[in-house]
């Protein structure tokens, strides 16, 4: 249980509260030595000297703690289709894709780009990954050939994980021939570095196929075997590189490592929704292609042994009203979404949700862009009060916990605790305990509640990032720790990683 005094612990000791929370809320195959080296700034190494490995903390310890029977996912295909994978189930097919992977030549600091559909294939291949240690590199499934080729390219990608298709609207829509573009072109002439392409088989499409580098994830990944031990990697193990579009127009690849990564989602997975593994069904709405499928999906709800709902399509397919029938049918009780989803949902009217049952819900979320006061009141009048299809109400409607951060925080940064802060219509409030977050001005000086300046962190945080060429030096030495700048030029001052635009406005209960 996260309360008021956890803002006094964070701020008297931040890396000793990050340290507590890596114990507490990780296993570890080796403990770690110090929590934070700062010794050279801008560059900052977390929990030196420790071995983890994500896939074991994810999956085999929820096994090995006698949960394996617990559901870990909930997949709900666009068509209908449906899939439930319990912890035990979902950790051998984990095992089964990083021995496949394996077989294929995929090693320890290789990169894997994935180019997949949400669903739950999407998160066996990330945790492969991370069980063997090479570095994913998720590109959304939207994005075009040339975008996935760019991305191949700059991660010298040994492993492209595909499907034939996936379902929109209804609809079949194709994947596979995008790689099979992506991988046509030779660019400067030098060639790809791609060697295998495994192909989930979701839709049915017809595709074209190329002997030897082409295999269907039931021939690889289904044949494999379920054995495979999960062995510590460095605190400092890059865990995987997401692009993110840049001021220049050219993506830049922000590269996340382990062990800073999985404590602070973890802790903020758990924290923010005021989480109750054993109770909860949470679900994020997000792409695995975004950071928020990667961090809120894929890692820390697994992580904090949490029940999920992977949905594959669209809000409006076959009907408007297809989320919350999913909420009604799966006890929702979490619900992470974003202000254009909600936006959305506006438009189309209150009458659609009133039709489902949401009195299972108890936290709403907001990602991904500022919620402004007006779809924030309807997200808690309509959602969040809802207590049945018959038009009743809750005395007290569901909380919304607005959370800000980026693809580089790599987890939330700003956000209030339910029972603990003080909410207010479309603002995010207040830094999250052991993070370090001011308001300046244009001189880098502090600025009095209520004024407006540049947001910026003060100090490290668990998740800090290697950006732009950094991504690529990384990489390609990926066996040992790797240092990562928490600071960046610009109108912030020389101690920030990053600035934007902010207002003091925040206050505790």
């Amino acid at each position: 249980m996260v309360t008021a005094a956890d803002y006094a612990e964070a701020d008297a000791d931040r890396p000793a509260f990050w340290a507590k929370q890596a114990r507490e809320l990780l296993s570890w195959s080796k403990d770690f030595s110090q929590a934070l080296d700062w010794s050279t700034p801008p560059f900052a190494k977390w929990f030196v000297g420790g071995e983890i490995n994500a896939a074991y903390n994810a999956l085999d310890r929820h096994v090995e703690a006698g949960h394996g029977d617990r559901v870990a996912i909930y997949f709900e295909g666009e068509p209908g289709d449906t899939r439930t994978y319990t912890y035990a189930q979902l950790t051998e097919e984990v095992k089964k894709a990083a021995n496949a992977f394996e077989s294929l030549g995929v090693a320890k600091g290789d990169r894997v780009a994935v180019y997949l559909p949400m669903i739950p294939e999407a998160v066996i291949t990330l945790l492969a990954c991370a069980r063997i240690g090479a570095i994913h590199s998720v590109v959304f499934g939207g994005f075009s050939a040339e975008a996935l080729r760019s991305r191949i390219d700059d991660a010298e990608a040994k492993l492209v994980v595909t499907a034939d298709g996936t379902y929109r609207r209804g609809k079949p829509s194709a994947l596979k021939p995008a790689v099979d573009e992506a991988l046509s072109h030779e660019g400067d002439g030098s060639g790809h570095t791609v060697q295998n392409v495994v192909v989930v088989k979701r839709n049915g499409q017809d595709v074209d196929w190329h002997e030897g580098r082409d295999h269907w994830w039931a021939d690889t990944v289904g044949t494999a075997s379920a054995e495979h031990t999960a062995v510590g990697h460095d605190s400092e193990h890059p865990l995987f590189i997401l692009y993110t579009s840049g001021t220049t127009g050219k993506p830049k690849g922000i590269l996340h490592t382990t062990g800073g990564y999985l404590t602070q989602g973890a802790y903020t997975h758990k924290a923010v929704f005021d989480l109750h593994p054993e109770t909860d069904v949470y679900w994020c709405t997000a792409d695995v292609g975004w950071i928020t499928g990667h961090s809120y999906v894929a890692y820390a709800p697994l992580i904090n042994g949490a029940t999920q709902v992977i949905y594959e399509g669209t809000p409006d397919s076959p009907h408007q009203g297809r989320w919350w029938e999913i909420v009604e049918k799966y006890k929702v009780s979490i619900l992470y979404t974003a202000p254009t989803a909600i936006r959305t949902f506006m438009k189309w009217g209150k009458e659609i949700p009133a039709k489902s049952d949401l009195s299972s819900i108890r936290v709403l979320g907001s990602v991904g862009e500022p919620i402004n006061p007006e779809a924030w009141m309807w997200y808690r009048e309509v959602i969040g009060a809802n207590a049945g299809k018959n038009g009743e109400r809750k005395e007290t409607p569901a909380p919304i916990v607005d959370t800000w951060w980026q693809t580089e925080t790599g987890a939330q940064m700003i956000a209030p605790l339910p029972g603990v802060t003080a909410t207010k219509p479309g603002s995010a409030q207040v830094p999250l305990p052991g993070i370090a977050v001011d308001v300046v001005d244009e001189l880098g000086e502090s600025v009095p509640n209520g004024s407006g300046g540049y947001l910026v962190i003060r100090e490290p945080w668990p998740p800090c990032c290697a950006a732009s060429g950094a991504t690529r030096s990384a990489s390609r030495k990926p066996t040992g720790p790797v240092s990562r700048p928490c600071t960046s030029p610009g109108t912030a001052p020389r101690r920030t990683r990053t600035a934007t635009s902010g207002c003091w406005a925040g206050s505790m209960t």
